[in-house]
């Protein structure tokens, strides 16, 4: 059997999926609390820049991948109205179910899906967007995926990536040890779950630099793509454009 990482372990590639299925069982229902206390908020700010340039119209179409607790998927709804579609998917059944109680409390129903990226459930050429936030770096094959994405876009449709990336060289030695020393000990104390942030931090560090990200998408069929720096690169959003 191929082996594959999980964070900086080597583990046979169905056993990655099991375990990335269990940090996201842990850390379902305090996943936003972490969200916001991990980056002083500064994820919202990461979002919001990701709604504006997704720049839906009303009447689009858009598939929220790894949506998780269902914040793109929200404010995308927003944009497309009644005419359009926003589609909410996760491979995992706790975040995907915790996503969709909260958009329920905001009055929104949207189609909500259990699927991996890797095998699309969609029609070709279905979606003017599809968006994955921060869901790429814990994907196996994240070349099948970027593939398969680029299938259910139309000609001219665009994807956004939002993800941890490669901070800027000063900004290392405080940000690894913040990784390693305090995120642990916060996912501990509120989470209940310090492994599961010790895999954040490690999965982040094994996820491709912005330049091999935007190698990969350009493989996976996207003729244009580009890339934002955000927060001196402790993400990215990646942005592409089918040909």
């Amino acid at each position: 059997m191929s082996t594959t990482h999980f964070g900086f372990q080597s583990v046979d590639e169905a056993e990655k999926a099991r375990r990335v299925r269990g940090v996201f069982d842990s850390v379902a229902s305090k996943y936003d609390v972490m969200n916001d206390l991990m980056s002083g908020g500064l994820h919202r700010a990461w979002k919001a820049f990701t709604v504006l340039v997704a720049n839906l119209q009303e009447g689009d179409k858009a598939l929220d991948i790894a949506g998780g607790t269902g914040d793109l998927a929200l404010a995308f709804a927003g944009k497309v109205g009644k005419r359009g579609q926003v589609v909410h998917t996760d491979i995992n059944h706790a975040m995907l179910s915790t996503g969709r109680n909260r958009l329920l409390d905001a009055g929104v129903l949207l189609p909500t899906v259990v699927c991996d990226a890797e095998r699309l459930p969609f029609a070709d050429g279905y979606f003017d967007l599809v968006s994955v936030a921060f869901g790429l770096r814990n994907m196996t094959h994240k070349d099948l995926a970027l593939a398969e994405m680029c299938r259910v876009l139309r000609p001219g449709g665009k994807l956004l990536v939002l993800e941890f990336s490669k901070i800027a060289p000063p900004l290392e030695k405080a940000y690894d040890w913040y990784s390693f020393k305090v995120l642990p000990v916060l996912g501990k104390l509120v989470a209940g779950d310090d492994a599961s942030y010790r895999y954040l931090a490690e999965s982040i560090r094994m996820h491709p630099g912005q330049d091999e990200l935007k190698a990969m998408m350009h493989t996976g069929g996207f003729g244009h793509v580009d890339y934002h720096n955000l927060t001196g690169g402790i993400a990215a959003l990646h942005v592409g454009i089918k040909c």
